[in-house]
């Protein structure tokens, strides 16, 4: 199922299009025969639409021009119906290559909202994949079923979608990758860890620093997970017209950060990460602010040895990736 009713052909009943005025304003709506949509710009029949090719110019009857498309996935998300807050594009193409989701891929998500990042991952993992999206709220729940059906034309083969909490109702072993879009991700890491395949990944979407803090410290501290990595994207558009070439003055800043962090063989002891945190970054005040959120503090980082002695040690890899295949 490729989504908007198979992407190819003439505009038939039942389609969604997506209608573009002359100012870059989307306008999404179904086909049917009979239809017509309104705004303030007039009136277009649906019946000047059907039967015609993707990339039609249709009119108004005040005259106003509209280009006609299927709209693809990264549209029909920025305008589906929202009860949560969708993951962004940016942030779900990252998901997408950060958390390596590949065709036939087994993926737990939980946080389904709005159903955006639901959409994505079904279209990454294909038919022959599995996507089990779980809900605590009904109301969420309904939305994102509704949002993605009607993206995919029905009920897609590779989608479960469960209402309740992702620790009481997890019971999928042998996953491949887990995204968690909530507020406490911390909370589910035993869950996640029994469902993970050795070497499955773990994805975590959060939207303040506080949350990035407690989960990365957190992964740090249980020895079934590999050092965590974070990050956030920042997406700037440019403007380009003639001899005018500058960023455009707006830009998608901050949405969320990303966390992941590799599952590891039960019973293994992973080699204690060599890094040099700034001083005091696990101090009093770090302690103080862990045992307030009802975390457990870390073990105090080792203290950093005289600059004559650290000069003298040979130089250290990155331990971000590996880029031997870059």
């Amino acid at each position: 199922m490729t989504g908007i009713h198979g992407r190819r052909g003439p505009f038939t009943d039942g389609d969604t299009v997506q209608l573009t005025d002359p100012k870059g304003r989307m306008h999404t709506i179904t086909l049917h025969e009979g239809g017509t949509f309104h705004s303030h710009k007039g009136k277009v029949e649906h019946s000047d639409l059907l039967g015609r090719p993707e990339g039609s110019v249709v009119r108004s009857n005040t005259g106003t021009a509209y280009v006609a498309l299927r709209p693809l996935l990264i549209d029909y998300t920025l305008s589906m119906k929202r009860g949560a807050t969708i993951v962004y594009p940016k942030d779900a193409a990252q998901v997408l290559v950060e958390a390596d989701i590949f065709p036939g891929a087994r993926v737990v998500e939980a946080g389904a909202g709005s159903g955006a990042m639901s959409s994505w991952l079904l279209r990454a993992v294909g038919e022959q994949g599995m996507v089990h999206s779980y809900e605590r709220r009904a109301d969420f729940a309904e939305i994102a079923r509704k949002n993605v059906e009607r993206f995919y034309g029905g009920p897609h083969p590779a989608w479960r979608l469960t209402v309740g909490d992702l620790v009481e109702e997890l019971d999928e072993t042998d996953v491949d990758r887990v995204f968690l879009d909530m507020l406490a991700p911390w909370e589910c890491l035993d869950a996640v860890a029994g469902a993970l395949i050795p070497g499955g990944l773990l994805c975590c979407y959060v939207a303040t620093t506080t949350q990035l803090s407690r989960v990365v410290e957190e992964l740090r501290e249980d020895d079934r997970f590999y050092e965590p990595r974070s990050w956030e994207t920042m997406l700037r558009t440019w403007h380009v017209e003639g001899l005018a070439v500058r960023p455009d003055h707006r830009m998608i800043g901050h949405t969320g950060f990303l966390v992941v962090a590799r599952r590891l063989a039960d019973g293994v002891e992973a080699p204690e990460r060599r890094r040099r945190p700034a001083k005091g970054a696990y101090g009093q005040d770090y302690e103080a602010a862990r045992a307030a959120a009802g975390g457990t503090a870390a073990a105090p980082a080792p203290e950093a040895k005289p600059a004559a002695e650290a000069a003298q040690e040979p130089p250290q890899e990155s331990p971000a990736r590996d880029t031997a295949a870059e």
